[in-house]
């Protein structure tokens, strides 16, 4: 990483059992490089540096810190000075978020989760949340973010950081299309399956049997069948509706499968169709096709030649 290269940072900090984890946690799903309880004396040496062996030679994700006074040398004060220093002299944006909390609900958490407050080992957990929170003042009125966890759920907070912190293109779920054949078993993996082999099948055409669905006459001879296009354009209105959604949930990968009896023809043809779809709506989706390569059989396809014609 080129250390003079200005970063994001994000320092993170609040009352303990107020959510710190699960906002540094549900950042780190959503790309962020995070780093917990780091003193900020460290901070110059975790900028300089170098990225493992693999990563890309410039990496401008952006880094939360976690930061409470549990931390070595915690000094409110200290730290908003620091913060100052990081932005006039290297250029950093820097950021802060406080997670604050009740009283009587941090004291509420501590005893249903049967947790010490670290501040207060031998005495009632509410002397370690009044110590804390005469610690951490300085931080809170200087930070730009604040959440009150008090009402809030674990769920309802995570959602609440992914609204304030995503960003574009470094939490977008990776998408990938596959094509698949029945005969073959469902992909274990597959979060939406699209069945094919409502379609014409071109393995009964002798001409088109040895080719696949990327071939063009294949694709044609698919998309004679009268369902065609109002099945496909269905599929992808209702995956333009349902993958935004996914990933405003969190999830890190989606995988949408389409398969057909052998794997080769419909499926492959729907996938690859679908998948330009989406990539002009916007999405990045990886396609694969995971028998295309397989060698055509008769038997799979529930008709024997000469036979009366199926769409299966």
């Amino acid at each position: 990483m080129n250390a003079s290269a200005p970063k994001t940072i994000l320092l993170v900090s609040g009352l303990s059992g107020a959510g710190k984890t699960t906002a540094l946690k549900t950042l780190e799903d959503m790309g962020w490089e995070v780093v917990d309880n780091l003193p900020l004396l460290l901070l110059d040496r975790l900028l300089d540096t170098p990225l493992p062996a693999g990563h890309d030679e410039v990496d401008d994700r952006p880094i939360a810190i976690g930061i409470d006074a549990r931390t070595r040398g915690f000094d409110a004060a200290a730290i908003v000075q620091r913060i100052k220093a990081l932005r006039s002299r290297d250029g950093h944006d820097v950021e802060t978020l406080f997670l604050d909390c009740s009283g009587a609900e941090l004291e509420r958490r501590f005893a249903e989760t049967r947790r010490r407050h670290p501040l207060a080992a031998d005495r009632p957990a509410a002397h370690g949340i009044a110590r804390e929170r005469e610690l951490t003042e300085p931080l809170r009125r200087w930070a730009q973010q604040v959440i009150d966890t008090s009402s809030l759920s674990s769920n309802a907070l995570q959602q609440e950081i992914r609204n304030r912190f995503s960003r574009d293109g470094l939490s977008d779920p990776v998408l990938t299309i596959v094509s698949f054949g029945y005969s073959r078993g469902v992909p274990l993996n597959a979060d939406l399956v699209f069945d094919m082999r409502f379609l014409r099948n071109p393995h009964w055409d002798e001409a088109l049997r040895p080719k696949t669905g990327l071939d063009p006459d294949v694709a044609a001879y698919i998309a004679e069948d009268p369902a065609y296009e109002e099945a496909l354009r269905r599929i992808e209105e209702l995956l333009s509706l349902l993958l935004p959604r996914y990933a405003g949930s969190g999830k890190s990968y989606i995988t949408v499968a389409f398969g057909c009896t052998g794997g080769r023809h419909r499926s492959v043809h729907a996938a690859e169709r679908v998948a330009k779809y989406l990539q002009d709506a916007g999405f990045s989706p990886t396609v694969s096709h995971r028998n295309m390569e397989s060698a055509p059989q008769d038997a799979l396809e529930k008709r024997r030649p000469g036979g009366p014609k199926a769409t299966s």
